[in-house]
């Protein structure tokens, strides 16, 4: 409940920092923004290969494990 209530309050301070009227704080958002984008797409690009590198670990290992999983059946028969 005192989540619900944290996060409601901060939207709403977004809303009035961010309206031209109250804060006029609009023109250091998008400034913010511009300089922030470059960076954290280059942090998802980061995480994202090495999702992509740890996946193509683990199929390879998988692909072992039941290759020898083959074998041990075809030795036991």
């Amino acid at each position: 409940m005192v989540a619900l209530i944290v996060g409601l309050l901060l939207l709403a301070f977004t809303v009035i920092a961010a309206h031209p009227a109250v804060l006029g704080w609009g023109p250091e958002i998008v400034l913010f923004l511009k300089g922030f984008a470059p960076v954290f797409s280059a942090f998802v690009g980061l995480i994202a290969l090495f999702i992509g590198i740890a996946d193509m670990k683990d199929k390879n290992e998988a692909k072992k494990e039941e290759a020898a999983s083959k074998q041990q059946e075809t030795k036991s028969e």
